[in-house]
């Protein structure tokens, strides 16, 4: 076993909208590690995809441009060379290129070895879509995250607006059930629960709440 293998880690996915980053970003701070926004990885692939004029379906592109990906996250800004994208990234176009573009199987190979790259000590808490089924199959815990579609759709309706961005209720409800189907039905890495995985609905849970009761599973297990 390498050393990086023995840094524990706290694997939480769940589809669009469950809450996984400000989840994910709460245990961290609570337990002091570090955090893995795997979202923001594709959301940037997507991003410089829409930039380069690049098809959704050009997989030989995408992945040369996942590889090569200029990226860097730092004290909770995402930059792409010098530039703060963090916002950019949001964006819905953006996110539905991302998604279109994760169901590549080589996009995803191409940014697995820079997701295992921020297992680094004490311990890292990681979320996404396949953290637990196949990024980071031997974590510690592994949290299934969800909650009803139209919770979701309303959450992700009250971020993009205090964010700045225009959006409509329907079209998002409608965005994620679509979201949802590619996610679950992709070939490569689907959106599904690990078999070890701790089914978590925040439906009516509030976001302190779920941050408590992931970081008193996880000490319960360290």
């Amino acid at each position: 076993m390498n050393a990086r293998s023995e840094v524990p880690v706290i694997a939480i996915d769940g589809p669009t909208a469950s809450g996984k980053g400000a989840v994910s970003e709460g245990v961290a701070r609570a337990l002091g590690w570090h955090y893995l926004d795997s979202g923001a990885l594709y959301r940037l692939v997507g991003l410089v995809a829409i930039r380069a004029g690049a098809s959704a379906d050009d997989v030989p592109r995408l992945a040369e441009l996942a590889r090569t990906l200029d990226a860097v996250f730092e004290d909770g800004v995402v930059r792409l060379g010098e530039e703060d994208v963090g916002a950019a990234i949001r964006a819905t176009e953006v996110g539905a290129m991302a998604s279109r573009i994760a169901s590549h199987g080589p996009v995803r190979e191409a940014l697995l070895d820079r997701q295992r790259a921020f297992r680094r000590p004490p311990g890292l808490v990681a979320d996404g879509r396949d953290m637990g089924t196949v990024v980071f199959p031997d974590a510690i815990l592994k949290v299934f995250l969800t909650a009803r579609v139209e919770v979701r759709a309303e959450r992700r309706y009250k971020q993009l607006i205090e964010k700045g961005f225009s959006a409509n209720l329907t079209d998002l409800l409608q965005d994620l059930r679509e979201r949802d189907r590619r996610d679950t039905e992709r070939a490569v890495a689907p959106l599904v629960a690990a078999e070890d995985a701790v089914l978590v609905d925040s439906s009516d849970r509030s976001l302190s709440e779920v941050i408590d009761l992931v970081v008193e599973l996880a000490r319960g297990r360290l």
